[in-house]
């Protein structure tokens, strides 16, 4: 049979769990499809025993959790905000929007996280926090982040939109920042369709947290009769979920191991059936630390070069694979350069990274056909070096 009649192997296919049909039901049957009802409290208690965040508060994105870490910073026009410049936009937005310029830092070649070696040089009188991005789940190096962070002053912000089910020194990811974001995007491990959250590891800010969220009014002492009405009482915005989406994604974190050994073993397939195929033809696998536990969010290959990668992507698509790039740089993207600012000595590492990688077909439903199609399919290319 000739690949082109076989059926694709998707780039993504969202996971669905056994019990999803029915607590959606269940959510609108109940009469409470607003925000806040039974299933968000169920699964902030399952992000909590996840993540050993103190307090999590479900939000409609991650972008919209990254939005509230700006606000409750207190962040004004002209502050300065460190970040990867290898990273999403919401990154970089959440802090924009509030006037702050995001300082844009290059990513190191190992792990393509924000080179922790870099960020001290990025530092002015103006800076207020930086935010690291654990890319695929692998974590930042967080001992030489807080201590620049300490000896400046600095809140640390964790964009966790990878991270769940990570570790670092034995530790979750989301648990190392002042606040961490969590994304449930359909792309995501665990996934409601569109959806976040804020995790705070701070208690002092959990109040005010849940004020911002509910866009400036004090309604949930309202609710739990600490107040007589609800008023406006600081900015804010509409950033809770229904709890038609917490019903789907509290059957999603009750199947959070077993989703996770599923892409951990799709992961593991392409390290080991593509390492010396990667050896011959030059191409870098993805690198663990010691000290890291990756959740299996994805598995990406460098290539050689642009030329290589573009070639390799149509390799696969021609084989019934889908592939995909990922990140453009931030620091010379339009907006980039409009609103933000590059630190001393620029990206090139992050320039030359964002040419080169791929990612490959990885979700919970990936079975070990299509595994070995996808491995099969890498294997019959050969870079031009």
């Amino acid at each position: 049979m000739s690949t082109t009649s076989l059926t694709a192997v998707p780039f993504n296919r969202t996971h669905v769990c056994d019990n999803e049909v029915g607590y959606l039901t269940e959510a609108v049957r109940q009469g409470s499809t607003c925000g806040d009802g039974p299933f968000t409290g169920r699964a902030r208690a399952l992000l909590c025993d996840i993540t050993g965040a103190g307090h999590a508060l479900l939000t409609t994105s991650c972008t919209h959790a990254l939005e509230m870490t700006a606000i409750l910073l207190d962040l004004r026009p002209g502050d300065e905000v460190i970040m990867p410049s290898f990273t999403f936009v919401s990154t970089a937005n959440a802090y924009a929007l509030r006037g702050a310029v995001p300082v844009f830092v290059d990513c190191r070649p190992d792990t393509l996280n924000i080179d922790e070696r870099r960020i001290e040089a990025a530092v002015t009188g103006r800076t207020r926090a930086v935010v690291v991005v654990h890319y695929g789940g692998v974590a930042c190096a967080m001992e030489a982040v807080h201590a620049v962070a300490e000896r400046h002053g600095l809140a640390v912000i964790e964009d966790n939109a990878h991270g769940l089910g990570g570790f670092y020194r034995d530790r979750p990811l989301g648990s190392f920042g002042l606040m961490a974001a969590q994304s449930f995007h359909a792309t995501k491990n665990v996934q409601c369709g569109e959806g976040g959250a804020l995790l705070l590891n701070d208690a002092r800010l959990a109040a005010r947290a849940e004020i911002i969220r509910e866009k400036g009014t004090d309604r949930g002492r309202f609710f739990r009769g600490q107040v007589d009405k609800y008023q406006w009482v600081d900015i804010g915005s509409s950033y809770l979920p229904s709890d038609v989406l917490a019903a789907m994604l509290t059957a999603q974190l009750e199947s959070f191991d077993r989703i996770q050994a599923l892409r951990h073993r799709v992961w593991r397939a392409y390290h080991e059936g593509l390492s010396e195929w990667a050896a011959e033809n030059g191409v870098v696998q993805p690198v663990v630390p010691d000290g890291c536990r990756h959740p299996a969010h994805l598995y990406y290959l460098l290539l050689p070069g642009l030329g290589d990668r573009q070639a390799f992507i149509a390799h696969l698509a021609a084989a019934g694979v889908q592939a995909a790039f990922h990140y453009q740089p931030l620091h010379n993207a339009p907006a980039g350069l409009r609103y933000g600012r590059t630190a001393p000595g620029g990206c090139p590492v992050t320039e030359d990274v964002a040419d080169r990688l791929v990612r490959l077909p990885l979700f919970a439903g990936l079975d070990d056909t299509d595994v070995t199609r996808v491995i099969e399919a890498v294997r019959g290319y050969r870079t031009a070096r």
